[in-house]
This record gives C-alpha cells, structure tokens and sequence, in this order.
C-alpha cells in the first residue's frame, strides 16, 4: 500500500516541494438504530481513497481521489502542485514555517477483542430491541430508542522526511434513551455506553438492561420533577456533563489555530492568547487538565497524527495554571516551539489536515474523596448529570450548560428531581471556582464523536474524562422545562 504513496511524495520532491506526505484511507462505517420492538435503520458504508499535500515555496497545495492507482496519483499531485503555485504567488509573508519531525515507522492497532463488523446483526439487534423493552415496561415511557455505531479506519501514512506510518483503529459508540409522557409534558432521560477505541467487547447487555431500567425510572421521575431555582448555587458535575464542559471551554480555546485566528470565519476564535501561557490562572489550584494521545481506547488515540507526529501526553492546565496548547507542525513557532504537539488531524482523506482537541482529561482528586463525600460538603445545591442543552460564545468564554437529569443538594444529600436546570458562568470564573474533585476510583472517560471544526466543517473523535466534582457559588437559571 505504501509503493504508490512514496511515488507521490517523490514527484513532489522532483517538482521542488520543500515537503510532501500522502495519506490513504480505508473507512468502514455501520450505525444501528432501534424504535420500540424492533430495529428501525442499518446503515453500511465503505470508503477508501488517498490525498496529497504539498508545501512548494511556502504554500499549500492539496488534492485528493477514490482511484487508487498510479496514473491517478501523478495526476493528483499535479493538481495538488496547481494549486500550490498559485496560492505562492498570493503569499504576503514567508509563508509556512514547518516545525521539524524525526522520520518514523509505526504500525499502530487499537484494541479490539471482538470486530464488531463480524458480530451478527441479529446479536446488535438482541442488544437495543431488549433494552428497549426493559424501558417500555415502565408505564409511563411511550418511545425507547437507542442505537449502535462502529467505525474503522485504516490508514497508510508516508512524507518525504521518510516517514512510514500505518495505523487501524475502531471506535464504537452506543446510546439509548426514553421518552416518558405525562399530563402536558414529556421528558427524555439516556445512556451512553462510554465511546471508546474499542470493538464489540465494550458492550455488555446485563449493563445495558441494569441502565434501561434506570433510565426509564428517571424518565418518569422527570415528569413530576419541580422547576429549577435561580440563583448562585453550589453544583456538583459527573464526569460525562463535566465532559462536555472541559471540551468546550478548554479543548476548543487552546488549539493554537484558533487563538490565530484560523477559525473566526466558523465563530471560532479564543480568549487564550499567547501572552497567557504559563502566567494564566485558568483553574482553581484543584485542576490540572492532561493532555493525552496515547490514553488506552481514547478516541484521539491513534498511534500519530497526520502531520507524522507521534501521539504524546502533555499538560494544558497545571495546578490552576495554564501551560500549553494543541498544535500541529504548522503552528508550533507560533509560540517558540521547536515541536508539534501531535493533534494535526483530518477526518477523511479528501480533507486537509487542521489543529483538533487531543483526549483531554481533567486529573482526579489526590486525596480519597467519593461522589457521596463531595455532596456531603454542599447544604444547598445542584447535581447535573450527563449532557443537555449548551451554548458559548466564539471567544470560548461565556457559556451554560444542562445535564440530562438534575437533582436538587440539601443538607449534603440529593434531593428531589429538577427539570429546566442550566449553569452559567465565565470559562476562567467557572475553573476558579472548582473546589474538589473526588479520587481515581469514581473517574470515568466519555468520548465525544461529533466535534465539528473547519470550512469546509470536519468531524472528529476525542475523549474527555473527569470524576464528580464540586464548584462554589455558580450561576443557575431556567430554560426550558420540556
């Protein structure tokens, strides 16, 4: 697979490129859904083809195709070779300053103890359909759904530094939810199976019906759940809505394209400019949040980048105090690096590669501390579990977030159900606030599938992880209750 890649990368060398990589790609794809007692969709799909990125006197050039051979490969890089002239002759500056990267060769396979693409459908349908009908026993829940999806990627990387790199990853993705109805309203309460680099073998179906239970019961709950209070309150986050917290607050506003304002045009830009770097107070001495691509089943965990950087473990926030970005080999001199951190990425192999979150993990507590100890720290407060509703602004600074299901603290113990629940804050007010966050033993990993990023918008996979966690006085309000 590697002969015609190279054959790519020597044109460009021929042609006076100062770099070249080509990458190719072979997707498989499938995504399951069930509706009540049955499957209601199964999706197949495979995609293969190879892209081609040149640097030719300071510019890029990039073209891709689905043939695969050798008279198409001369052709894109032709096109590829096109484009970068062109886009030289537009320069106003030096153009690229590309941080420099040892050759490599990596074969890199994520874990995966049973293919998923080999398990019967009958075996994936068993799983949802009998969930489902945990769920529907409840009375009150009128629509259970869910749904499986799995994806692997093979992919066969080579640069002219002589770098030959290939890598096979699955990822798996689960969800089920229900939809219970009562007197002039209705509420939805889910699960999601971790995402994860993983196969079949993350799932198991006692856990999936001991969850449908759960998640119908609290369905119901919700119907009869009293509207939110307003006001500053002490909430408490779990690890999957704190999740989505660190990814939009923190991943989204120290990748260093943004803060260069690469992606404003998309209502991306970022409050972490560089004068921060190390002197910033982001957090609360509570919180040092890891960056890390070679986190075990983590979804940005893919052996290396598509710039042919290896995956690394760095920190972004350390003790309260911010100390890194996430680059790529483009960006890198941006702050004096003289190496990228590893997170050039593209979704497919008819996109160019740009700056994405790495797996990014807020470390847990170093003294024991459980969930129950946490609250009973709080006489009056919020417990937000799970992900709901959220919005922030483009400079990564304000923002609310929900939870699935929220609870009310009293006395340090939760209470009542509550519906409408939002939390409001400032990214820097919000970590300063963060008081403690409980041991190893209660943190968890959640991955997130669909981050869009780029025009054109490209899709990527990464994992979050945190364990419960206690932030003072926060702003909360009411949104809607249904």
């Amino acid at each position: 697979m590697f002969d015609l890649l190279k054959q790519a990368c020597e044109i460009a060398t021929r042609e006076g490129c100062r770099f070249a990589d080509a990458r190719y790609l072979d997707i498989s794809k499938q995504r399951i859904m069930s509706r009540d007692q049955a499957l209601s969709g199964c999706n197949d799909s495979e995609d293969s083809g190879f892209g081609v990125r040149v640097l030719y006197q300071g510019a890029w050039g990039f073209a891709s195709s689905p043939n695969y051979q050798a008279a198409e490969v001369k052709t894109v890089v032709a096109l590829a070779m096109q484009i970068a002239r062109a886009s030289a002759r537009a320069l106003r500056e030096d153009g690229v300053n590309w941080a420099p990267e040892a050759a490599l060769k990596l074969n890199f396979q994520s874990s995966c103890e049973r293919d998923p693409f080999a398990v019967s459908l009958e075996e994936k349908a068993d799983l949802l359909v009998s969930a489902n009908e945990i769920m529907l026993q409840n009375e009150s829940v009128k629509r259970a759904q869910g749904y499986l999806m799995f994806k692997r990627v093979q992919r066969w990387y080579v640069n002219t530094e002589g770098s030959e790199l290939h890598s096979d990853v699955t990822s798996s993705e689960s969800v089920i939810w229900a939809i219970a109805v009562g007197n002039d309203d209705f509420q939805e309460r889910n699960w999601k199976a971790p995402s994860s680099n993983r196969g079949f073998d993350a799932y198991d179906k006692a856990e999936f019906l001991l969850q449908a239970e759960r998640v119908a019961a609290q369905a119901e709950e919700k119907l009869s759940a009293r509207i939110s209070p307003e006001g500053e309150f002490d909430i408490v986050t779990d690890s999957e809505n704190l999740s989505l917290t660190i990814h939009e607050s923190v991943g989204h506003a120290t990748e260093l394209d943004r803060v260069m304002g690469y992606e404003v045009s998309m209502a991306g830009a970022s409050f972490v400019t560089r004068d921060k770097q190390g002197e910033f107070q982001y957090g609360s001495e509570q919180v040092t949040l890891m960056a890390d691509n070679t986190l075990e089943h983590g979804l940005a965990t893919q052996g290396f980048d598509d710039d042919g950087v290896p995956g690394q473990r760095w920190e972004i926030v350390k003790d309260g105090v911010f100390q890194a970005y996430s680059t790529g080999r483009e960006f890198a001199h941006y702050i004096d690096e003289q190496r990228s951190r590893g997170c050039s990425r593209a979704d497919h192999w008819s996109s160019i590669p740009i700056v994405r979150i790495p797996n990014l993990l807020l470390m847990p507590g170093k003294q024991p501390l459980s969930p129950d100890e946490l609250i009973a720290d709080v006489k009056h407060g919020l417990y937000f579990e799970g992900m709901d509703s959220f919005s922030i602004d483009q400079w990564r600074l304000n923002f609310q977030f929900g939870g699935n299901a929220v609870w009310e603290i009293k006395n340090g113990k939760k209470a009542g159900m509550l519906k409408a629940a939002l939390y409001q804050s400032r990214t820097p007010t919000f970590w300063n606030a963060c008081e403690a966050t409980c041991d190893a033993n209660h943190w968890q990993a959640h991955g997130v599938m669909n981050c869009g990023k780029g025009d054109p918008m490209q899709i990527a996979q990464m994992t979050h992880g945190a364990a419960p966690t206690l932030f003072r006085n926060i702003r909360v309000c009411r949104g809607r209750d249904s």
